[in-house]
């Protein structure tokens, strides 16, 4: 006896949904290829208009009274979602954690000088670690330490906002700020800028004419 009752052991998942046979219901409700709501139907009647349309019956609500399926073509759909969750864990691994560093009584110039470097990281689409580095005494004051880093949020709250609140680690307090874009978005941004600029030198002066 197989200890597997369907064929390809090593492409099935425990988190695919059911398709076509193994739909193993008496009724559906059917959606059709292009959104549309066929309605409850018998199961045999569904898995006949999906090979009629040369697609695939694929459950999408299993939990639903009854089950709801879609007719759709699978291998496209799980490419698309593979490329999908391939792009996001992507665009996860190429985000950056970049460090400023402070201390409590920083005057005025440093102060935004940090700041400008946080706001080129946040523009890139890395995260930022703001830290503040107490000197001795001053870790009996971590009040100023958060209204420092509060007063920090607020000044680059345009690229980017508070992932983590101030915390104490160690002689240190750190805050996360995370960007407001990711680095994908920067990318496509920044592409079309310069596509925007070529097409615009390649017009010249009088495309405006």
């Amino acid at each position: 006896m197989s200890r597997w009752p369907f064929p390809h052991e090593e492409e099935f998942r425990i988190s695919d949904p059911r398709t076509n046979e193994r739909i193993r219901v008496p009724e559906v409700r059917l959606v059709g290829p292009n959104g549309e709501q066929v309605g409850v139907v018998r199961i045999e009647a569904a898995l006949r208009l999906a090979q009629e349309a040369e697609l695939d019956l694929v459950e999408v609500a299993p939990n639903s009274k009854p089950p709801v399926v879609k007719i759709m073509d699978y291998g496209k759909f799980k490419y698309e979602a593979a490329q999908k969750a391939k792009e996001a864990r992507r665009n996860q691994a190429n985000t950056v954690l970049k460090e400023v560093r402070f201390r409590l009584k920083i005057d005025a110039h440093d102060y935004q000088t940090k700041r400008k470097r946080a706001e080129g990281f946040l523009k890139s689409g890395d995260k930022v670690k703001a830290m503040i580095l107490f000197r001795g005494r001053e870790q009996q004051k971590p009040e100023q330490g958060v209204r420092l880093l509060r007063k920090f949020a607020e000044d680059v709250a345009e690229f980017g906002s508070v992932e983590s609140n101030p915390t104490i680690d160690g002689r240190n307090m750190v805050m996360v700020i995370g960007p407001h874009k990711n680095k994908s978005e920067v990318k496509t941004e920044q592409n079309a800028a310069r596509a925007a600029n070529k097409e615009a030198a390649r017009q010249g002066p009088h495309s405006s004419r």
